[in-house]
């Protein structure tokens, strides 16, 4: 298990409604409605801020670990499934897409690979959730 031993960064979430309610974060940067999923709602769900969170962090991953070489214009597609599982309950699975335009399909490769030994979520979800890596071009 991850055992944080030096904080770097504390941030807080409140909710009211669940899915059907709203969200802020105590500093007020975060301030709105959340809804189920549906197609063409105007509303955010669970599911888009964790996309969100989960695609920030690992580009910034790719970032970190790049190494010299050129990881201008990287982009980083998270798609997050919500669903039911085989044993019931529910739970999320998410693919990666990454696009590394300096990078040789190889180099990109192992990029992520090492990316995700390091992401924060990456490390969170590991062994939790389906986690697929794509390179795109």
């Amino acid at each position: 298990m991850f055992k944080i031993s030096q904080i770097l960064y504390t941030t807080d979430a409140i909710n009211t409604g669940g899915r059907k309610g709203h969200v802020n974060t105590s500093d007020g940067v975060l301030d709105m409605d959340v809804r189920m999923p549906a197609v063409g709602s105007k509303y955010t769900n669970p599911e888009q801020l964790f996309a969100a969170g989960y695609a920030s962090c690992f580009n910034g991953a790719i970032a970190a670990v790049a190494q010299g070489r050129s990881v201008e214009g990287s982009e980083v597609t998270a798609k997050v499934t919500f669903g039911k599982s085989e044993e019931g309950g529910y739970g999320l699975a998410v693919v990666l897409e990454v696009k590394l335009p300096h990078l040789s399909h190889e180099e990109a490769h192992k990029l992520v690979e090492t990316a995700h030994q390091v992401c924060p979520y990456s490390v969170a979800t590991r062994g939790n959730i389906e986690v697929s890596l794509k390179i795109v071009e």
